[in-house]
């Protein structure tokens, strides 16, 4: 990633951000609601939880056919991207909870689920949520050489085949997360002294990287193994479709955010300077999907209203729904875009048109 500094416009003509804010603490003043987690991100925590981990003990407990046993690692990896955007996701935003150790304790089940709470934090809270969709500086938008999600990556041939072959590899993000992506973010993130709030001593973040990856390792991968005996290919044939599963999940919703038709993936300015506002900014690189239906936003966290949660990430996704009527019409009312797909159909159609386009060869500029 580039190390320049980038820094945003302060001049808001418009007043957008400071109308939509003020409409917004309206909301939860006049209603006397918590910005945080309520009672229904309490239950859904156990749903979640219950999702990722029954099957695992009934595997661990219950003589069942390998059939069902495998079909039972397809649920937990459900259960394991519920958990990663119901509760992990509200947990290391502070949204989850007005109480610092409840977001502290919800925020740390990404352990269980092959990531680090450090690495994410900067990653997603850092760079993600501040330099959204700008190349160079979004990690989330990095994917090495094999895909092109901007027009400001370099094309190779291959692309040309990706919106074929994506979908194949996004179930590998959290088996990635597991096995390499973390050793090398934190040893990246900690020499450029990254943090989310006060940068930890090396040898403490090192330390608790070391100690939860053995500890993951002997949860999913020892104990099935040496102590209850089961068979070496079924534990690892089990932990990857659990992780693939996860990983296309988690993969899929990201994509339908940030990597489609409508979302502008803008340069800055030459000297480190981007055009529009924070605010603004996520409005024009940021789309919801499938905003009325109840199932998609409840499995996944809130998510498909990313509109909502980029420009007010300390705000619970339990209230997205509410708050979604607000920002949307402060937006038209201001002349400003609110893109959003109506389904989660459009919005897979519209990613991988995206794709398709990313991958011709660019035309030579003359």
């Amino acid at each position: 990633m580039k190390e320049n500094v980038i820094s945003f416009s302060r001049v808001d003509t418009l007043k957008f951000f400071r109308t939509l804010n003020k409409r917004v603490n309206s909301y939860f003043k006049d209603n006397n609601i918590k910005r945080t987690g309520n009672w229904r991100l309490w239950l859904k925590t156990i749903v979640m939880f219950t999702l990722f981990l029954a099957p695992y003990f009934l595997i661990l407990t219950l003589d069942l056919p390998t059939w069902a046993q495998l079909l039972l690692t397809v649920v937990m990896g459900v259960g394991m991207a519920g958990v990663g955007m119901n509760v992990m996701h509200d947990g290391n935003h502070g949204s989850y909870s007005n109480k610092e150790w409840v977001n502290r304790l919800m925020g740390s089940s990404i352990y269980i689920l092959a990531g680090n709470v450090y690495n994410w934090q900067v990653q997603h809270n850092v760079l993600h949520h501040t330099y959204t969709n700008i190349h160079g500086h979004d990690e989330d938008l990095e994917a090495g050489r094999i895909l092109r999600f901007s027009e400001h990556v370099e094309w190779k041939k291959h692309h040309r085949f990706q919106h074929f072959y994506s979908v194949l590899l996004y179930g590998f993000l959290t088996i990635n997360w597991a096995i390499t992506t973390d050793w090398q973010q934190m040893k990246r993130f900690m020499g450029r002294k990254l943090s989310y709030g006060k940068l930890p001593r090396p040898i403490v973040n090192w330390s608790k990287l070391v100690i939860s990856k053995l500890v993951y390792i002997s949860i999913w991968i020892i104990i099935p193994i040496v102590v209850l005996d089961f068979s070496f290919w079924k534990v690892f044939l089990g932990f990857f479709i659990m992780h693939y599963t996860a990983g296309l999940i988690l993969s899929l919703v990201f994509q339908l955010a940030h990597v489609v038709e409508g979302a502008e993936m803008p340069l800055p300015e030459e000297n480190g300077t981007i055009k529009n506002t924070w605010a603004i900014h996520q409005l024009k690189t940021t789309v919801n999907f499938s905003p009325r239906s109840f199932i998609v936003n409840y499995f996944t966290g809130g998510l498909n209203h990313q509109v909502e949660h980029h420009i007010f990430p300390h705000i619970s996704h339990v209230h997205y729904g509410k708050i979604a009527k607000i920002v949307k019409e402060t937006a038209l009312e201001f002349n400003l875009p609110y893109n959003e797909y109506k389904t989660t159909r459009k919005a897979l159609a519209a990613h991988f048109r995206h794709l398709k386009l990313m991958g011709q060869k660019p035309a030579l500029s003359v």
